[in-house]
């Protein structure tokens, strides 16, 4: 991912030593000058236990003070490395915010406002649930990145159709009120339920509405107050990524991503070590106005859009800061060509979107991680007897 390269840019400016590790050698992060090593490891969706033995491993062998996840793999890591200083909240906490109806009813408890919401756990109740609201938007309880999203509203209006979605028990799907207003998302570092920095931005551009490749600060009073309350709630430590709809009335959760998120591009290498590595330093907050963008991939967007992209694309290419410039390491950009084409065979060959395609090996999808223990089995649960 764009952000875990961000990851180790930044920690390694800001004067630490960093190794990196993916599930295939291709990666473009590993291939990053600003790192002291990078390894390969077993997927942790394939084979969960040997992936964290991996880096438990690498841990102990390179003397690692601090392991940061930067996608899901923080939901195994938090579940099977016991012996691994990583920085993430429990199994149970991290599964709590990524299953869309805990963080619904988490979070409606704390008083913070959310669309109106219904759980469809077989067809005949999705339908039920789409003709009450006259504009909706409904996706998987566990799901991710605007992925499979069931609307009648808006440019993705129309692209999932209602036969082609299966809700089950063990799969709920959530349909919610669509709310109008600009999505604003937000990355934040807390340790012990204290934000120890936060970034609120927009995503301008998006690869096919949903995915942003580019992005811009926003104030960060608002979201800010509402991630602090949640993680106080619960004693958070880790990164913590909240998506809102910025509504006439206030911002209105929409859902959490308890992991790293773009937001890291927008931060200096200061501040983002600061959040995750001085919790008693005061807490640094991204002020407004700030841009960046993924170049590589607003000219793949303006390559598959066609012609009357190309003019908006070159304007953004002269005016918005790309995320690769000013860091004299060219070695990931000439990778990502190699890591494209490897998530374009897989995404063809399995009959998947590439986006998916390109984090489906590192996901969680709420299913029994083998080799957890009993109390986080039973938190896994508990979640599902929580719901109607």
């Amino acid at each position: 991912m764009p952000f875990a390269l961000a990851l180790i840019r930044r920690l390694a400016d800001a004067g630490h030593d960093v190794y990196a590790s993916d599930t295939y050698a291709a990666a473009p992060g590993s291939h990053s000058r600003f790192l002291a090593g990078h390894f390969v490891t077993a997927a942790p969706r394939v084979d969960p236990q040997t992936f964290a033995a991996d880096v438990e491993r690498i841990a102990a062998e390179q003397e690692i003070d601090l392991v940061v996840p930067s996608w899901e793999d923080a939901f195994y890591l938090a579940a099977l490395a016991h012996e691994a200083p990583v920085y993430t909240a429990p199994f149970a906490t991290l599964a709590r915010l990524h299953d869309k109806f805990s963080f619904k009813e988490l979070t409606g408890g704390l008083g913070l406002r959310l669309p109106e919401t219904v759980l469809a756990t077989t067809a005949s109740e999705l339908r039920e649930a789409l003709e009450r609201f006259p504009r909706y938007f409904a996706r998987a309880v566990f799901s991710r990145g605007g992925v499979s999203l069931l609307t009648n509203e808006g440019p993705l209006a129309g692209h999932v159709a209602v036969e082609d979605v299966h809700p089950t028990e063990e799969n709920p799907w959530l349909v919610q009120e669509f709310v109008p207003g600009p999505m604003q998302c937000t990355y934040s570092t807390l340790h012990d339920g204290r934000i120890s920095a936060h970034c609120a931005y927009r995503a301008p551009r998006q690869w096919e509405h949903s995915t942003g490749i580019q992005f811009l600060s926003v104030d960060g009073d608002e979201s800010r107050e509402i991630a602090e309350r949640i993680g106080g709630a619960l004693s958070y430590t880790g990164q913590l990524s909240l998506d809102f709809v910025a509504s006439p009335d206030g911002l209105v959760l929409i859902e959490c991503n308890p992991r790293t998120t773009d937001g890291v591009l927008l931060m200096t290498a200061d501040e983002l070590a600061r959040g995750i590595l001085e919790p008693g330093a005061e807490p640094a907050l991204v002020e407004a106005g700030r841009e960046v963008q993924l170049d590589f991939a607003v000219v793949a967007e303006a390559l598959s859009e066609g012609p009357r992209e190309l003019p908006r694309a070159l304007h953004d290419l002269i005016r918005v800061p790309g995320a690769d410039r000013g860091w004299r390491d060219r070695m990931p950009t000439l990778y990502s060509f190699l890591a494209f084409a490897h998530h374009e065979r897989l995404s063809r060959r399995e009959h998947k979107q590439l986006f998916v395609a390109m984090s489906d090996d590192v996901c969680w999808n709420g299913e029994p991680i083998p080799g957890m223990s009993a109390g986080d089995a039973q938190a896994l649960a508990e979640l599902e007897r929580m719901r109607p």
